[in-house]
Parts: structure tokens; sequence; C-alpha cells
């Protein structure tokens, strides 16, 4: 058993992953009724969840308690490789929209859900965030409170003692050691995941919507094979395809299946370790990206807010569907956090065309009945970005100083 062991852990993650989907699958259709199998999923999701928030908290603490003056990390790089992805997502949105209108059999069942009022009171929800007592930011998973207390606990303890800053470095490789034994399981996990999407939720609800989600899911696959290569290239002018890949492979997978991009924090910055990225920058820059790097958000938005215009018959110029895909950015990096995500927020962008919510709210009943699949590529999307941006930027410096540097995949 131990020989079997140790060559199961010598295949690479990606193709023990493969052979987990294809056993849940199998085991889906074989013994549909074997519930016990969904505990292995569950369990999974809910290790890295409670991992990470402590991760996100010592690694952070630990890299800019040892930061040295003069040091340049990467972060306005990337804050602007997320902003510009998650406005361009939106606008791809948009266009996609018009070319192919979508109109929805409106359902209820969101009826309890209560969405935003406005862009102030998400900014408003962003601003108490950020000032979250941090007990209460750790067990709530508030990345936005996490990352402020870390920042602030880092820099205060940069004058501290040798041995203290130690410590907090000896914390961080622990935790960091522990989320290489979860990922390990992430084979196990995967399999558990996909056993409960096919018996609990099947495909044959979906065909209803079949347009619908060949609009979202196109545009998702669009920013994640198009545009995000794109934006990549002109930042380090190489073939960015390889890097591409390689984020989606091993960051995309295991994000589309566990659907959040909080579980997938400690899955991006093991990638980071093994890219060799700079700590100081990943360190930051892979939790802050779970919270405001939003593309696959601001897809649902858009799309699911259009399909709303043209059910009803509204008329809508093109400048006011730009606006759109602004509001859709800006509400998706500020509300992640919501409990609904990106779909409680469709009632705020339907408000700008004067959509009631009523209405708006049983479109989001539709974004949590095609959710299987929208969720999983949505959050596929946002996940595997925040590793891509991260590497690009260290890329783009190390280009721009005439480093040469090989892309490590």
């Amino acid at each position: 058993m131990k020989t079997l062991l140790l060559k199961w852990n010598q295949v690479s993650l990606v193709r023990r992953i493969l052979v987990g989907i294809i056993v849940g699958i199998i085991l889906a259709l074989v013994i549909p009724n074997a519930t016990g199998i969904t505990i292995f999923g569950s369990l999974f999701v809910s290790s890295l969840k409670a991992v990470a928030p402590v991760l996100v908290l010592l690694i952070v603490m630990s890299a800019i308690s040892q930061h040295k003056q003069g040091q340049q990390t990467n972060m306005k790089s990337i804050i602007l490789l997320y902003g510009l992805s998650t406005f361009l997502a939106g606008l791809i949105a948009v266009i996609a929209s018009f070319i192919f209108p979508v109109n929805l059999s409106l359902v209820t069942g969101a009826s309890d859900l209560t969405p935003p009022d406005g862009i102030v009171e998400v900014l408003k929800t962003l601003l108490f965030k950020v000032v979250d007592n941090p007990v209460n930011a750790l067990m709530n998973a508030n990345y936005i409170g996490i990352l402020t207390w870390a920042i602030l606990l880092g820099v205060a303890l940069k004058n501290a003692n040798d041995s203290t800053k130690n410590m907090l470095t000896n914390f961080s490789d622990a935790v960091s050691h522990i989320v290489k034994w979860v990922i390990n399981l992430a084979p196990l996990g995967i399999m558990g995941l996909v056993f409960d999407s096919i018996t609990a939720n099947g495909l044959s609800s979906l065909l209803d919507y079949g347009k619908l989600l060949i609009v979202l899911i196109g545009c998702m696959l669009f920013m994640a094979l198009v545009v995000n290569p794109l934006i990549v290239y002109v930042n380090i002018r190489r073939n960015p395809y390889p890097l591409v890949f390689h984020c989606l492979k091993e960051s995309g997978i295991t994000a589309f299946f566990t659907r959040s991009s909080a579980a997938n924090i400690p899955v991006n910055m093991s990638l980071c370790e093994e890219m060799e990225l700079d700590p100081d920058t990943y360190s930051v820059s892979i939790p802050l990206g779970a919270t405001i790097n939003m593309a696959g958000a601001a897809v649902t938005i858009s799309v699911l807010t259009l399909a709303a215009v043209h059910t009803v018959g509204i008329e809508v110029d093109f400048g006011t569907a730009l606006i759109l895909s602004v509001l859709s950015a800006v509400s998706a990096a500020g509300a992640s956090g919501v409990a609904g995500g990106s779909l409680l927020l469709i009632p705020l962008a339907c408000s700008i065309f004067g959509i009631s919510n009523d209405v708006a709210i049983q479109v989001v009943g539709v974004g949590f009945i095609i959710g299987v699949l929208q969720d999983s590529f949505e959050t596929a999307l946002n996940s595997s970005s925040d590793l891509l941006f991260t590497a690009t930027a260290e890329y783009a410096k190390k280009r721009k100083e005439g480093t040469d540097f090989v892309i490590k995949t």
C-alpha cells in the first residue's frame, strides 16, 4: 500500500485530478444513490476555506515584516491588470449581448434575497470590510479585512527583533505545508464534487437556458483564450499561451469544481511558489485578486442584465450599455463577498435601465438555475486570472529591466 501511495503521489496533480473527475462521473452514473460520496467534496472545499484565511494573514504579515527598504513589488501593475481585465470582460459581455440578444422565461424563487440598493451601498460595504474586527474577519473569511490587518501588523512588525520575524516565517511555512497536504487530497475531493454536481443538478434543467449559457460561457472563454493572452503579450512580448494554459490547467480546474475563489487561494499561493514568483508580491496579490479581480462576475452581471432588458423590450443605446460595463466591473470588485456572489448585483445593474426589482429578482432566479455551470466557469476565469496577472506583472518588470527570464510552467 505504501509503494502504491508513493507511485500515486509521483503522478502530476492535474493527472490525478482528471482521474478523480472520471471516477466521479462513473460513480454518479453507476451508483447515483450513494450520497455518502459527496462528503469527500464537502470536506475538501471546507478544508481549503478553513486554511485560506490563516494562510493569508500569516504569509502577508511575514512578507511585509521582512520587506527591505527599497525592494520593489509589482502591486500597482497587478491592480491595473485586474481592473483592465474586469472592465474588458464587462465590455465584451455587452457587445456579445447586442450581437446575440437573449430573451428569458422569467422564474420566481429568489424573493428572499436582499440585493444592494445602489453603488453607494456596495462601496460602503467595502469600506466597512476594511475596518472589520480581525477575529470577525478571520471567522467570516473577509479577505479585505484580513489583508488590511495583515498589512498593518506587518508594517508594525518591521522594527521587531529577528526572533519574532523568524517565528512569523516559521508559522507561515507551517501553514503553507498544511496547504500542500490539503491540495494533495484534491483528486478525492473533486471526485465528490463531480458526483454531487451530476446527481443533484443534472443537465436537463439547463436545456431551456441553452442560448443564455452559450453567451455567458462564450464570453468567459473569449476572455480566457483571447483577451487575457493579448494583455499578457502586450506586457511580456512573448507567446502568452504557455503561461495562459498553465494557469488554466493548474488553477482553473480546481476553481471550476470548488466554485470558490477563496477556496482556491491556497492553490494559487502554492503555484506561485512553484513558479518561483516574488513572495512579497503574490502574498498580497493572490488574496486581493480573490476579492477584486472579477472578470467572470462582470460577464455574468452584464449578460443577465441585458437579457432582462431584451426580455422586457427596452431599447438601449450602446452608450448606456457601456455605462453598464463600468458599473458591472466596479460592483463585482466591490461586493464580491456578498452572499449570492455576482447574481445579487443584477438588480443593481437592472436599476439603471428602470427595470423593477420584481423582474430583476426573477432574473436572479434564472441565474441560480444555470449556476451549476455559470458559477463554475466564472470562478475558473477569476481565480486563474489572479495567478496569470501576478506572473505577468513580474515577467513584465524583468523585461523592462532587460533581465532575461524563463516562464516556469
